[in-house]
């Protein structure tokens, strides 16, 4: 579904693309709004106190893709950039895609500026529900390509696995990618897989069952 338009209630004050965070938008119209903390190396492993609420867990998967739309909508006006906002829940994370115009550059090279991207927003989420997001963000239908191709990738890697039954070490991947290949992988028989490395280098080894 396509997100409702919101009208915005607070000036912007900084260039998504330059790392400047925006502020989410909360539930109550208010005159100032505090920035998001900026993001680092620990962002991802930030933990944020569970609010006391009586949502059920799609009830908040469902304020979890309000929220980011009105935030990443917010973004689009920044940018002057046209996008609709697609909204879905997909298992037990909300899923965010923006889709339409000319939005290669909130891909960046590699997906780098759309990771960055989905973790600023899962930290807009969290900051107004107080639960801690592991919401998926997709631009430009980036991560579905992305998980064709390695779907693709890590089935050739199994069956060259499984006919020399010798170890084989794929490309360093980020998180989404290596779950990709390891769900495929986990589903054909005669071999495994596991992560080795530390991030940004983190890779997937496929090899044999003994």
């Amino acid at each position: 579904m396509s997100a409702p338009q919101h009208p915005t209630d607070t000036a912007a004050t900084a260039e998504a693309t330059s790392g400047a965070v925006l502020s989410p938008v909360p539930g109550d119209a208010g005159p100032a709004q505090p920035d998001l903390p900026d993001p680092d190396v620990d962002s991802a492993d930030a933990v944020v106190d569970p609010a006391d609420t009586d949502e059920d867990g799609d009830d908040l998967l469902v304020r979890e893709g309000d929220v980011a739309g009105d935030y990443l909508e917010r973004l689009l006006d920044i940018l002057d950039v046209d996008g609709d906002i697609d909204l879905d829940v997909e298992g037990d994370r909300a899923s965010v895609a923006i889709v339409g115009g000319e939005l290669q550059d909130l891909v960046g090279p590699d997906g780098s500026v759309l990771e960055a991207l989905q973790e600023l927003t899962r930290l807009a989420v969290a900051q107004s529900t107080g639960v801690r997001s592991r919401l998926m963000l997709d631009i430009s239908g980036f991560r579905a390509k992305r998980r064709a191709d390695l779907t693709a990738l890590a089935a050739e890697a199994a069956r060259r696995v499984a006919q020399s039954r010798q170890p084989e070490r794929l490309a360093a991947m980020n998180p989404f990618e290596r779950k990709v290949v390891h769900d495929v992988i986990a589903d054909v028989a005669g071999v495994h897989s596991e992560s080795e490395g530390e991030e940004p280098n983190r890779r997937v080894v496929v090899l044999p069952d003994r």
